[in-house]
């Protein structure tokens, strides 16, 4: 049996609310739609799950509820990109704590050769890019030691210099 157009129409609103529920951190919401059946890897015309989105927007509620009920923690959107990457690129170190402890992969490649710890070297979270080296268990490359260094140093020159201002 078919659905109707006017059951496809309302499936398909169904799914938009879910997405912005993910987005927003309505999380007794978008869990009531998870467990009535709507798949809890569901996602948008660019490939972003439920869990992506409430990473990228730091629901850390919405994010462990999706993970509880077996969320795909690695999984990449049309761009190549985890939820992992989204939150370094952010810089939220308690939702990667989540994300890693659920099984997320510090060392995910995008198809580009960038992965989580690349996000958080180049968008100056160094603290976060040392935990996820620790987290992932491997040695860190030239690179990412040479991007550790430079951020101290670039750290460094802001803090010891005023505003000509002051």
């Amino acid at each position: 049996m078919q659905p109707t157009p006017q059951e496809e129409a309302r499936y398909e609103e169904l799914q938009r609310m879910a997405l912005d529920f993910a987005r927003e951190g309505h999380t007794g919401a978008l869990v009531s739609m998870v467990d009535a059946g709507m798949s809890v890897n569901l996602s948008d015309a660019k490939g972003n799950t439920l869990l992506m989105l409430s990473a990228y927007h730091n629901r850390l509620e919405t994010a462990q509820a999706l993970l509880l009920r077996g969320a795909k923690v690695d999984q990449k959107n049309d761009r190549g990109q985890t939820p992992l990457a989204g939150v370094c690129f952010k810089g939220y170190t308690e939702m990667a704590n989540l994300l890693v402890a659920y099984g997320a992969n510090p060392y995910e490649n995008n198809g580009l050769g960038a992965t989580p710890i690349t996000f958080a070297l180049l968008f100056g979270h160094g603290a976060l890019a040392r935990f996820l080296m620790e987290k992932g268990g491997k040695k860190p490359s030239f690179f990412q030691r040479l991007f550790l260094s430079f951020g101290k140093w670039i750290n460094l020159s802001r803090s010891s210099s005023k505003p000509s201002y002051m």
